[in-house]
Formats: C-alpha cells, sequence, structure tokens
C-alpha cells in the first residue's frame, strides 16, 4: 500500500474515533458502527477534532477536516444560517476569509452576509445536500442582504433565500438582481486566497455583462447547476495542509461569451434529475462494504464513497 494513502487512511481513524460524542466531556468514547455509512459517522459527531493541528485533507469532494473551527453564529457583518445543521465549521483560513469578506461588503452598500453551509464538525460527507463542503474550504453565501436585526434561531431556520434566477433561467431576475450582488461576488472573487466561486449560469451570463473592463476576477467564477440564491465560495488548499488534494486551475479567460453557451442549451436547461447525492451513496454502500470487511471498512468508505460532484447538491 502506498505509504501517502496508509497515512491517509490512520488520519480518518483517528479523525472518527479520536473524541467520539460524549468523549470530550470525560466520557469514555463509544464505539462507531463500521457497517454504517461514512456520512453517518461523520454526521452524527457534532464535535470538531480539536486536539488535531487544523488541517483540510482529501479533496472537496472527498475528505475530511482536521481542527476545524466553528464560524460564531453572529458576527459583526454576519448572521449563520439553518443552525440545525451544524455546517458552520472551517479550516481557519475559510473563517478567516468569511471574516475578511463581512468587513467589506459594507463598503458596497450591504450591511452583511448570510452565511449558508460550511463544513461539519470534521467535514466529511454530508447526510444531505452536498456532494463537495467535506475539507472545510467550501461555504454557501446567501444572495440575500442580511437584515438589520439580530434573526433568531427559529428565524434562521424559516427564512428563505431569494432566488436571483429568471423563471425562463435564461438571465437573472430583474426584479431582484442588483449591483450589489455582483459587487459580492467580485470581492469574493479578488480575494487573493478564493479559488473558485461557484454560481448559476444565469448569474456568471449577468457578471459577465455588468463587469467592466477589469475582468480578471471573472475567471474564478464558474457556472454550475443550481446556485441561484447563493454563490458557493471554494478556498485555494492552505500551505500547511500537504494532504490537501488541490482542484485544477481554472480555464484561461473570462468565461464568458461562448463558454457560456453550453449552460443555456436545451441538454442543460430541460435534463433529466440526476439521482441526489445520498441515493448514490445508499447504492454503491453495500458492495462497498461486503468488499472492505473489518475495521478498514470506515476508512476505505470515507476515501471511496463519492465518486462523483455530478449529483443534485446546493454546491
Amino acid at each position: 500500500m502506498n505509504l501517502r494513502i496508509f497515512a491517509l487512511r490512520a488520519l480518518a481513524a483517528a479523525m472518527l474515533t479520536l473524541t467520539s460524542p460524549g468523549a470530550s466531556h470525560g466520557e469514555p468514547a463509544r464505539s462507531l458502527d463500521v457497517r454504517k455509512p461514512a456520512k453517518e459517522l461523520f454526521g452524527r459527531i457534532s464535535s470538531p477534532a480539536a486536539a488535531m493541528k487544523a488541517a483540510a485533507i482529501g479533496f472537496y469532494s472527498r475528505g475530511c477536516l482536521a481542527g476545524g473551527i466553528a464560524l460564531p453564529i453572529t458576527g459583526k457583518a454576519w448572521q449563520v444560517m439553518r443552525l440545525s445543521r451544524n455546517r458552520n465549521y472551517g479550516h481557519p483560513s475559510l473563517i478567516r476569509f468569511i471574516e475578511r469578506l463581512a468587513e467589506k461588503v459594507p463598503t458596497v452598500g450591504w450591511r452583511g452576509l448570510l452565511v449558508g453551509d460550511m463544513a461539519q464538525a470534521r467535514g466529511g460527507p454530508m447526510l444531505t445536500g452536498h456532494a463537495s463542503h467535506q475539507v472545510g474550504l467550501d461555504a454557501d453565501i446567501w444572495l440575500t442582504q442580511m437584515p438589520n436585526r439580530e434573526l433568531t434561531r427559529e428565524d434562521r431556520e424559516k427564512m428563505s433565500a431569494i432566488n436571483m434566477v429568471a423563471r425562463n433561467r435564461l438571465d437573472v431576475d430583474p426584479k431582484v438582481w442588483t449591483p450589489q450582488h455582483g459587487s459580492i461576488i467580485r470581492l469574493a472573487a479578488e480575494d487573493a486566497a478564493s479559488e473558485r466561486i461557484f454560481v448559476n449560469a444565469a448569474i456568471k451570463k449577468a457578471l459577465c455583462r455588468e463587469a467592466g473592463g477589469d475582468r480578471a476576477w471573472l475567471r474564478k467564477v464558474r457556472p454550475w447547476y443550481g446556485h441561484d440564491h447563493h454563490f458557493h465560495v471554494r478556498m485555494s488548499c492552505p500551505v500547511e495542509s500537504p494532504d490537501c488534494k488541490p482542484q485544477d486551475t481554472p480555464p484561461q479567460g473570462d468565461g464568458c461569451g461562448a463558454d457560456l453557451d453550453y449552460w443555456f442549451s436545451d441538454e442543460v436547461l430541460h435534463r433529466k434529475p440526476l439521482l441526489n447525492c445520498n441515493q448514490l451513496i445508499r447504492r454503491t454502500d453495500l458492495a462497498r462494504f461486503q468488499a472492505y470487511v473489518g475495521a478498514n471498512s470506515v476508512l476505505e468508505t470515507f476515501l471511496d464513497q463519492q465518486e462523483t460532484h455530478e449529483c443534485r447538491s446546493n454546491g
């Protein structure tokens, strides 16, 4: 076995067993049921592996997070939404990015950010909603301005983000899209630590149209399915995380014009719904657990469970 892979698997085991629920409060660590899918093992652990040095491990859609930090649920210029999900964790570089962005948004006329899903306490695959967001370097930022009051926990569960895309999916909705929305996305893209910004293709079209002469930042802004209520920030692998697997750099150019044509084709606009992430996971779990019996089954599933980002996932 490759020594690097062995080390990653050993670290994954430590991530899951270092402090299982209760152990961080002085209780004995509970054994993990290796028969369960990795998404359930990671999803049920509510505390970070705080004793470990902060590290993003693996790829954005197949990895985990050591030493994760929770973004405070209320800051001077941000509020975290959907608190019941417990997905406001990230690598310190992601936390610093959100803090920087929140400081800048008032300069373009916004009171602050509404922050959606980041990562689970130890990263890893989620029970619902995402294929990525596994290594603590992804965050969803709502395209809805923070209200001028502190939201209650109930507000944060029930409030809906605003859809920026027109009903025909060909452009943004001029009734809700404003220049400030474009400015917020530009601020995120111009941050040196951000690697990609995912948005709906209709939003990318609007950004291309409104960008003006300085267009270098548009290269980072990539069209992707969904993302019509929020934009998805993906950070670059931190230097201090040698086991973080980077994504290929975006293609040269601003990604506008003919580069966007595919996203407005019938193939995309009227495509058949894909299986959601959980269906993909459930379908492959049985064979994988039959193949990997014993203590290593958790580790193998952790590394191999999610093969694709091509599933319905808000990010």
